[in-house]
């Protein structure tokens, strides 16, 4: 065979590599989506097994037996929560009974406000001060030119009352995707059973599962990706650990400066901001509204710090305390995080943006890991920069030991 024969043969045995992998990457991303919202539930269970096993951990390391650290922390966390409820649910039931009503009521008065604004004399807004909703504003023809475009989205209470139902009977649709033909309350019933069906038999013995995973991939990279599920569990942890600290801070801070702000319905409205708090970006901005529309009624000349005393809070929560809780085992951009949520909600639905950080730390640690230090080799940053070498790419049979699993 001549050289010419050979390159020819070289070539057509790529072009059949790539196209039998361009196949396969088909083929599984059709199954993927297939099976996505079962992937989710997964993912869901995966993440309550990580929150019941962080206690379990923590009492393994201090010289606990396995079996009785996992009954503790089974019986520790319901009983928290069973006597945090117990202790504010009246409190709070009273408050939500009423909050809705507010809500709509204020957001009414906000539309009369800058109905009022809008009818007023451009001549009024000349020379002096004009106070509004509890903020110093200069009269001046900008202002008129503010409300005007407000207006022109035709500002309507009732069309914003319809959205935020639509929000509160999405947690109703939380399993009807997974069997369509049965739905409402049974359908979340359903939904939930199998999250935790699945979370106990992860948490009963989540070594085995582990290693059958691995055996699934290659002997020489089996060390390799053991490495990469340690890098996922570490990454899971420490989100979750921030992300539940995070909710824990956000809902006392904003109870206490609700409260100290006037606001009746501060304990309600604290619980609302802390769960909300799970989503980024989008639940802190559901919590300002929720925050300006009962406040308009019971403390209109407020209103300005309760919007500066929400941010704040959150500000607090996403540039200082997450950072802190985090630092060394999770690092997602903000602009990715967004990203995520919006790509999460497109085809995930309302699961998907709950489940979006998760979601996006995982991507962000397999592209990390699997792409860039494996496939492009960049191992170590550092020896590239001190030898002036470019770092070669992984050799799966040369550079990992065979792992037996």
């Amino acid at each position: 065979m001549d050289m010419s024969q050979k390159i020819t043969a070289s070539s057509s045995f790529q072009t059949t590599r790539w196209v039998i992998t361009a196949l396969i990457l088909i083929i599984g991303l059709l199954a993927f989506w297939e099976v996505r919202n079962i992937l989710l539930l997964l993912l869901t269970s995966i993440v309550l097994v990580v929150l019941i096993t962080t206690p379990i951990r923590f009492l393994t390391r201090r010289g606990a037996n396995r079996t009785l650290a996992t009954i503790v922390s089974l019986l520790i966390i319901p009983a928290f929560f069973v006597i945090l409820t117990l202790t504010i649910l009246p409190l709070l039931a009273t408050q939500f009974a009423t909050l809705s009503d507010l809500v709509e009521a204020g957001i009414l008065r906000l539309q009369e406000s800058w109905e009022a604004l809008d009818s007023t004399p451009p001549e009024y807004f000349l020379g002096w001060p004009y106070e509004i909703i509890g903020l110093e504003i200069p009269r001046d023809p900008l202002l008129q030119g503010v409300s005007t475009f407000i207006n022109s989205f035709q500002f309507d209470a009732q069309l914003i009352t319809q959205v935020a139902n639509q929000i509160f009977n999405a947690f109703g649709q939380f399993g009807v995707s997974v069997i369509p033909v049965v739905g409402g309350v049974a359908s979340v019933f359903l939904n939930l059973l199998i999250v935790v069906f699945m979370s106990m038999y992860l948490l009963t013995d989540p070594r085995s599962h582990e290693n059958g995973l691995i055996r699934l991939l290659p002997i020489p990279y089996r060390s390799r990706g053991r490495a990469i599920i340690d890098r996922l569990d570490t990454a899971m942890r420490g989100w979750l650990e921030s992300t539940v600290l995070a909710m824990v801070f956000v809902g006392v801070a904003t109870w206490i400066g609700l409260t100290l702000l006037g606001l009746d319905e501060a304990l309600a409205l604290g619980v609302i901001a802390g769960v909300l708090a799970f989503v980024p970006t989008f639940g802190t901005l559901i919590a300002v509204i929720l925050s300006v529309a009962v406040g308009i009624l019971q403390q209109p000349q407020n209103v300005g710090w309760i919007i500066v005393v929400t941010y704040a809070i959150s500000l607090i929560q996403s540039q200082v305390i997450s950072p802190l809780l985090v630092a060394g085992r999770i690092n997602i951009p903000p602009i990715m995080v967004l990203l995520g949520q919006i790509i999460a909600a497109v085809f995930f639905g309302f699961l998907g943006i709950l489940l979006a950080v998760p979601l996006t730390a995982i991507l962000v640690v397999l592209v990390e890991e699997i792409y860039i230090k494996d496939v492009l080799g960049e191992r170590e940053k550092d020896v590239s920069v001190q030898t002036d070498q470019p770092v070669q790419p992984l050799a799966l049979d040369d550079d990992l030991v065979p792992d037996q699993v």
